[in-house]
């Protein structure tokens, strides 16, 4: 007979994981449900706008929170420089002392710090490691990680494939998914927008959100008028409630809900309705009771639109819908009527409105100031399903109100105090589940077992001994009634198993004191710290790699080309070294023979080839068409192609992240590189620091490009210039046009897609580092990237000409500087290396 397919109430339970930005958020989540929370301190987060909490909070936030069941994990997802890894060392030793119960961490080099100074304190990989695959799992697991968090981009079809991929690899290593909550449009770790723009990393929690900014769409030279769609790289906000089943079923050991930003309200009414529907499908009872009151709650508590994301595949249609950036709320329809002398409109209402509630009038310029306040009065009009608004005298300037404005509803105040109430004042709200075993023979005390939800016991006998009953013995209904009255503590009585011999009676007091004495032993088990193994010898320095200092190299250009008819420029420049990054990897073939067909110079050129940054399960077909060209070696920026290309000449490409010498070293010591990009986070002091601490040989710096600014799933030649959902039916625009996006000062970012049909976007105007080369030529290095994206040959050869020239002492960084200045149409800036 088959093996019948499992049922919901067979599978584990992910845990449900809330975001806290502060105290008052902790105590949401936790009242509302929430299995773990995480959390930043001061350094060393993604969310550094946030609250965040203290080194010295932790002690009394890890006893509080394991009092009450909850796990607390602290986010050290940033990439860390090197001159910060002392502070690194001594926050991880805090953290880990504290009895934290992981660390979410994205740098490479913190994770071996981590497992140097612990053999057991467990590691999250952190969404911004950007695993979208089962080679990355590996990795992580590899590198010592007891979890993954995958990237937000990975459908369930997706989640599936990785997981069998692991069973198949006999790795075993839980993953971890955003299910609710704000979208990157860029996949984290992978986005140098804010850096590029401002020198704001958001590798380094310091994201300036250009993505829910408007954008101008350029097709071929000309602006493409999209109506009221400006709003071009903003997703709607991510919601997995409709496919939570899903979910559940792929086996992910965890649900995560975004919000570090967000307010206790928003904290409390999320978590709840996922807590709700969590425990109702494992319970085999649906998702939710209540849908349509859920949708309610979790679009006022925050929302753009609600959508599944990336869960049921790529749909770029729905993603995103591009008419505003920020908060909305609820619909409730269109304005009907405008009636400015009675201070009212009138609508046809789609969801419930009432006085008191705040909403704002969408006349499709979110980026203009707009009209709105607080509902006066609401009464029916003389249309049947018509109501009126009324709003308070001079709240609302009706002339800038009109017939078919959206009207949203941004603010409820009575669901916000009824959510206020799930987390207020200091006794629990949210009990957890505790079983209790009895046990006791005549003359014996009665001895009570507890066992909680996370495996802690405790037993307590009674100091009176138990004697026959004459009457009313002790029955496990009466055991459970008297044992079972744990209000105003974390727990409530799950299950009670009664084992007392023959009938027997102990008097009420007595039970009593011993569901006291449960409870205080139960409380005081919890609230010890997690006792995690510390080295007292262990220490940074003995990671950090000997620093050899060879010979200097005469320093040399390396020029990566992104058009096939740049290749022949950068050939006849003299350049020994040509990396080519190609959409169609098939033509990859032709890219090689035009520099294979200049070997009868005296110095030929070696190419290496770039495969696509992302890499997601069942593609490896890609990454056979870029080894079919026969390339002298390969660019590596994930880790399918480490695993994919480790027999081959590799570099090690910026996308790695390589920011600190630990990292470096990782690298260098599991995989077979000639060299590693320094990371694009860097500026001039990070950059000098991250050299003067490894071999000098090691790196090569990006002395001029176009940074790539946002790479990401969404396809906004799909979206915006197709019909199509996704590449099987949008007829591939990306190969008749030519695209920009113009921002609000007025500059074109190029767009590009890749054969995984991803899209990058590079900054308009290149950025040059030219003023620093002679300082780095000092330190070491000798490998200088100059990147192009659509430049003419023309311009390939001039720019490449600068830099000889320079090299060659001819021209100083600053002349150079000016002189591409001139010569460039878009202008070219000094660039994130700045301090």
């Amino acid at each position: 007979m088959p093996t019948p397919t499992p049922t919901l109430t067979r599978i584990h339970r992910p845990l449900l994981l809330a975001p806290a930005g502060n105290w008052e958020c902790a105590k949401a989540a936790i009242e509302n449900g929430a299995d773990a929370i995480y959390f930043g301190l001061e350094r060393f987060n993604a969310r550094m706008r946030a609250e965040n909490f203290t080194e010295g909070d932790l002690p009394e936030l890890m006893a509080w929170l394991h009092q009450r069941g909850v796990k607390g994990y602290v986010t050290m997802n940033t990439l860390v420089f090197p001159q910060e890894l002392p502070a690194a060392e001594q926050y991880l030793r805090s953290i880990i002392l504290a009895g934290v119960d992981a660390a979410i961490v994205q740098d490479v080099g913190l994770c071996k710090l981590i497992r140097h100074l612990s053999p057991d304190f467990p590691i999250h990989a952190s969404t911004q490691m950007t695993v979208t695959s089962a080679a990355g799992a590996e990795f992580a697991h590899e590198l010592g990680c007891n979890l993954v968090v995958l990237a937000r981009e990975c459908s369930l079809k997706e989640i599936d494939k990785i997981q069998a991929q692991l069973s198949d690899r006999e790795i075993s290593i839980p993953l971890e998914v955003f299910v609710h909550g704000a979208l990157c449009v860029a996949y984290s770790g992978q986005c140098l927008t804010s850096e590029s723009l401002g020198g704001r990393s958001a590798n380094r929690g310091e994201c300036a959100q250009a993505c829910r900014m408007p954008y101008d769409l350029i097709v071929d030279g000309e602006y493409y008028h999209l109506g009221d769609k400006k709003y071009l790289l903003s997703p709607q906000d991510l919601a997995g409630l409709n496919v939570l089943p899903e979910i559940i079923k792929s086996g992910v050991s965890c649900l995560k809900i975004e919000g570090r930003l967000k307010t206790p309200e928003y904290v409390a009414s999320v978590t709840k309705v996922y807590r709700s529907a969590l425990d109702r499908i494992v319970a085999d009872l649906g998702i939710s009771a209540e849908p349509d009151r859920d949708l309610y709650n979790l679009e006022m508590a925050f929302s753009r639109g609600l959508y599944t994301g990336w869960f049921e595949g790529i749909n770029n249609q729905a993603l995103v819908h591009a008419r505003f950036g920020k908060k909305r709320g609820v619909y409730l329809g269109e304005v009907t009527r405008v009636y400015p002398d009675r201070e009212a409109i009138a609508i046809d209402p789609i969801a419930p409105i009432k006085a008191g509630d705040g909403i704002v009038f969408d006349c499709g310029h979110p980026e203009d100031r707009e009209e709105g306040g607080r509902v006066y009065e609401v009464f029916k009009n003389e249309r049947q399903s018509e109501v009126m608004l009324s709003f308070g005298r001079g709240a609302v300037n009706f002339r800038q109100v009109y017939i078919g404005d959206k009207v949203w509803k941004t603010s409820d105040p009575e669901l916000d105090k009824q959510v206020r109430q799930t987390y207020a004042g200091d006794v629990p709200k949210f009990q957890r589940s505790i079983d209790l075993e009895i046990h006791g023979e005549i003359n014996q005390p009665l001895i009570a077992i507890a066992r909680d939800e996370v495996g802690y016991v405790v037993q307590v006998e009674s100091e009176i001994l138990l004697v026959a009953a004459q009457n009313q013995p002790l029955t496990t209904d009466k055991l459970s009634s008297q044992l079972g009255r744990l209000g105003n503590t974390p727990f409530r009585l799950g299950s009670l198993t009664n084992h007392l011999v023959d009938d027997l009676m102990l008097p009420v007091s007595a039970l009593n004191q011993i569901r006291r004495e449960l409870v205080t032993k139960l409380t005081e088990a919890r609230s010890q710290p997690k006792s995690w193994q510390l080295s007292p010898t262990n220490k940074l320095t003995d990671l950090l790699p000997e620093v050899d200092r060879a010979v200097l190299n005469p320093p040399q250009l390396i020029i990566l080309v992104r058009k096939l008819d740049q290749i022949p420029a950068a050939i006849e420049s003299g350049i020994a070294t040509i990396y080519c990054e190609l959409e169609d990897p098939r033509k990859y073939h032709e890219a090689v023979q035009l520099v294979r067909a200049a070997k009868s110079k005296s110095n030929p050129p070696q190419i290496f080839v770039a495969p696509p940054r992302i890499t997601k399960p069942g593609e490896n077909w890609i990454l056979e068409q870029v080894r079919s060209s026969d390339a002298d070696g390969y660019l590596i920026r994930n880790y399918d192609h480490l695993e994919f290309f480790k027999t081959d000449r590799c570099i090690g490409d910026f996308a790695l992240n390589v920011a600190n010498p630990l990292t470096a070293d990782y690298f260098y010591q599991n995989y077979t590189f000639d060299r590693l990009t320094a990371s694009y986070d860097l500026n001039i002091d990070q950059l000098t620091a991250l050299i003067r601490s490894c071999p000098r040989d090691w790196f090569e710096v990006t002395i001029h490009q176009h940074m790539p600014m946002f790479h990401m799933e969404h396809c906004v030649f799909c979206t915006f210039l197709s019909e199509g959902t996704d590449y099987t039916n949008c007829g591939r625009p990306c190969d008749e046009h030519q695209v920009k996006l113009r921002d609000r000062v007025g500059t074109e970012h190029i767009l590009q897609a890749d054969a995984g049909c991803r899209n990058t976007v590079f900054n308009g105007v290149a950025q040059t580092g030219a003023e620093y080369i002679h300082r780095l030529v000092e330190l070491g290095v000798y490998n200088f990237r100059l990147e192009f994206v659509n430049e003419s040959p023309q311009t390939v050869s001039e720019t490449i000409g600068y830099y000889q020239q320079l090299l060659g002492g001819q021209i100083s960084g600053t002349e150079l500087w000016k002189s591409l200045q001139l010569s460039s149409q878009l202008g070219v800036t000094r660039g994130s290396l700045g301090v």
